[in-house]
């Protein structure tokens, strides 16, 4: 969750880029728009993201784009309406990991197999944070052995069944632990003040969500749940560097259709990945807590699109949350 002052950033850079398009006409009229389908309403958080993407995306692309919400069960209706969109590179949809969580669920007919990767819009990867002040492990290495050893401690993220539940199962799984006390909050800027109450010993975040408690010494970041290390944090590590492999983060980027070509495809990643370099998407990445990392091509897109899936299915049914 934005803080007010990032959100009002990210709102003015999204009304200069649609003032541009108003002052750029398209290239061309020949082509069909390109549907956009996003599962979130208008001023939503994927919503903005798949516009600030669209703002080059149109020039690079020479196409003109729209947004199509298809909001409802969990972003099972946007998969639902994408798959019967016809393959001919003229739909994409926002994917985010909400879609690979209801898909892992069986909550859609749509499968992985059935979309090809495009571009990663956003990265933000899964952070597991401490009170500085009155938590006993001041170091990643401690906490890793206190969770070694059962201590038994509180663990505070969003709703049941999301990604930070899935987060604290696979980490709590991953040092040989039973699922530890899982404390929901409605969002991410609540969870960060209850760590800082003390409401719970340890909280998954993003680094967007927590970074005023972070920078005035309040939240520990301590394990990042990334490939690499992230700048701002420097005393937290990766959870491979402890030994740990686990890569969780709330991620979207776009998708669309198996069966269209593969020219069209390296023509639209192309495009997009492009427009994502502009200044003014990395504004938006930089007003949004994020970096330049945050836009990947289709091949580590790909994998992390079927590492999500393959990981939260069977992970689901071991927490009970499957029918």
């Amino acid at each position: 969750m934005l803080n007010a002052k990032k959100c009002l950033k990210a709102g003015s850079i999204l009304l200069a880029g649609t003032m541009l398009l108003s002052v750029f006409p398209m290239m061309t009229l020949a082509k069909p728009a390109i549907e956009v389908i996003t599962h979130a309403g208008a001023g939503g958080g994927t919503d903005v993201n798949s516009r600030m993407m669209m703002i080059r995306a149109r020039r690079t692309l020479k196409q003109d784009m729209v947004v199509v919400n298809k909001r409802g069960g969990g972003g099972a209706a946007a998969m639902n309406y994408f798959k019967t969109r016809p393959a001919d590179g003229n739909s994409i949809m926002t994917f985010t990991v909400g879609h690979a969580i209801t898909m892992a669920k069986g909550k859609t007919s749509l499968t992985v197999d059935e979309m090809a990767p495009i571009a990663r819009g956003t990265n933000d990867p899964q952070i597991l944070m401490v009170n500085c002040k009155t938590s006993p492990y001041k170091t990643p290495e401690q906490f890793v052995a206190g969770m070694r050893n059962g201590d038994k401690i509180k663990f505070g993220g969003t709703q049941t069944g999301t990604i930070d539940h899935l987060t604290v199962f696979l980490w709590a799984k991953r040092l040989g632990q039973p699922m530890p006390t899982y404390i929901p909050f409605k969002g991410g800027g609540e969870l960060a003040t209850q760590l800082v109450a003390g409401a719970v010993d340890v909280g998954t975040l993003n680094l967007s969500e927590a970074a005023a408690p972070v920078e005035a010494g309040d939240i520990c970041p301590l394990v990042i749940l990334a490939h690499q290390g992230m700048a701002p944090i420097p005393k937290a590590k990766t959870a491979k560097q402890l030994g740990i492999d686990l890569v969780l983060s709330t991620t979207r980027g776009f998708v669309t259709h198996a069966g269209v070509s593969e020219a069209r495809r390296a023509e639209m990643e192309a495009g997009m990945m492009k427009a994502m370099k502009h200044s003014l998407y990395q504004a938006y990445l930089m007003n949004s807590g994020l970096d330049e990392t945050s836009p990947q091509p289709s091949g580590p897109w790909g994998e992390q699109i079927r590492s999500m899936v393959g990981e939260f299915g069977p992970a689901l049914k071991e927490m009970g949350l499957m029918n």
